[in-house]
């Protein structure tokens, strides 16, 4: 009951990490997604280069975030940022490329070729045929990608608030260091709630891009 009572209490501060933390999320997903793809696309087109790529997202996930928010500090103190905002997102930004990249790439190199065939057959460009067919054929694929991305950064963007970002793992840094458990709990069910409901929401979006015809054989 008191947590419940805190929360009441807090609901403009909650509301405030919540945009916070959504800020961060939202900027560094959505770059990752223009490049994430387009690096997706350029692999798959020489596919010799696709396993160096893939490695190399394997192993930045890998590395703790704490880890690489610290090692963004002495980097970007160059410029005086080197706390804050920007090394935040540039680190979510990082942790996202790698479902992304690897989806798309799956999602391309899985169509099937008779659709190949048939946009060449019509006299589709290259350019006409990935814009035309393969990408929205792949876009259910590609959008599981970005989902994994948001929910599993919208977890690591917890950790920013230690290196004074903001967001919703205030609550839980403020709680540890305070032995509060009304924070604590506050900051894990909010940003819980968080994930769940922009895993929902991007369900929603990927089920409404779907292309009718492959909808309609799910």
């Amino acid at each position: 009951m008191e947590t419940w009572a805190y929360m009441l209490a807090n609901l403009g501060t909650i509301g405030r990490r919540t945009v916070e933390h959504l800020s961060i999320v939202g900027v560094a997903v959505t770059l990752a997604s223009v490049l994430g793809v387009a690096l997706g696309v350029a692999i798959s087109r020489r596919r010799r280069l696709a396993p160096w790529v893939l490695y190399a997202g394997t192993i930045v996930i890998t590395i703790p975030s704490i880890a690489m928010f610290g090692m963004l500090i002495p980097l970007l103190s160059l410029i005086g940022q080197g706390i804050g905002w920007l090394p935040a997102v540039i680190a979510v930004y990082v942790y996202s490329m790698a479902p992304i990249v690897r989806n798309t790439y799956t999602a391309l190199i899985g169509l099937d070729p008779a659709l190949i065939d048939a946009a060449d057959g019509m006299g589709m460009s290259a350019r006409q045929r990935l814009w035309r067919v393969e990408l929205p054929n792949a876009l259910p694929v590609i959008m599981a990608g970005v989902r994994i991305a948001v929910v599993m950064n919208i977890g690591i963007t917890a950790i920013a608030a230690y290196i004074g970002a903001g967001g919703l793992g205030t609550f839980i840094s403020r709680g540890i260091t305070q032995t509060d458990i009304r924070q604590l709990v506050t900051g894990a069910l909010t940003i819980s709630a968080l994930a769940v409901a922009a895993h929902l929401g991007l369900l929603c979006l990927q089920r409404r891009w779907t292309p009718a015809g492959m909808a309609a054989t799910r």
